[in-house]
């Protein structure tokens, strides 16, 4: 089992940023890559962003690039996500997720965008 724990989220005006983090804990061996999903009030949860454990490769989904960047720490088995030029569309619950030998999900951390 892998446990997660996100923090960073709150309440931020548009064209502010935000950093959400996301820690790993338990069964974190062969831990193949870590990233973050959305859910908006009445939407799917849609990919936010991948980050590869080893090779630290990344892909993000068109709506977040160039304005969110993920970052992970491999001593501390844990993913950040910085939220730039933030928009009321990224208003969501932000959920973290690791990918072992199952997928694994955070409890989620709301942001909301609102000037």
């Amino acid at each position: 089992q892998v446990q997660l724990v996100e923090s960073g989220g709150g309440l931020v005006q548009p064209g502010g940023s935000l950093r959400l983090s996301c820690a790993a804990s338990g069964s974190i061996f062969s831990l193949n890559a870590m990233g973050w999903f959305r859910q908006a009030p009445g939407k799917e949860r849609e990919f936010v962003v991948y980050i590869n454990w080893s090779a630290g490769t990344t892909y993000y989904a068109d709506s977040v690039k160039g304005r969110f960047t993920v970052s992970r720490d491999n001593a501390k088995f844990t993913v950040y996500l910085q939220m730039d030029s933030l928009r009321p569309e990224d208003t969501a619950v932000y959920y973290c997720y690791a990918d072992r030998s199952s997928r694994y999900w955070g409890q989620g951390t709301q942001v909301t965008v609102s000037s």
